[in-house]
């Protein structure tokens, strides 16, 4: 089951985990990509970064999934696109504190909620990215 597949406003535990998942995969490449591009001195600075760009981006998953899931039901909307920029803004925030730049927390907080949204939207109307045109 994927996270389309459940409801929006119900199973929190369920969307979060699985945003959680996928975040610490995203974490798990990106930092790998880091250590690649910009090689450390040594294996203990490389367990670090590795440990440090993962976490990151599964706190990241995890707080877009809990604060989309909580928005949804305490404004009683659960489709709205709304609930996806409070999630990716809070994700936003988090990256701000973790950095400690309230510049980082407010540009990550409007793009990734923007982001959000938008995916959000394109999925309600059923965009494409790719494949064959509709016809």
């Amino acid at each position: 089951m994927g996270y389309w597949d459940l409801e929006e406003g119900k199973d929190c535990v369920a969307k979060t985990w699985i945003t959680t998942k996928v975040a610490t995969a995203i974490g798990l490449v990106g930092s790998a990509y880091h250590i690649v591009a910009y090689p450390p001195e040594t294996a203990v600075e490389a367990l670090t970064r590795a440990t440090s760009g993962t976490a990151t981006m599964a706190a990241m998953g995890a707080i877009f999934g809990m604060a989309t899931c909580l928005s949804a039901q305490a404004r009683d909307a659960p489709d709205d696109p709304t609930n996806y920029f409070i999630g990716g803004c809070a994700s936003g925030i988090f990256l701000g504190a973790r950095t400690h730049s309230a510049i980082t927390g407010t540009t990550a907080c409007f793009g990734l909620g923007t982001l959000a949204m938008f995916t959000k939207i394109g999925k309600k109307e059923g965009w494409r990215l790719t494949g064959p045109p509709k016809l």
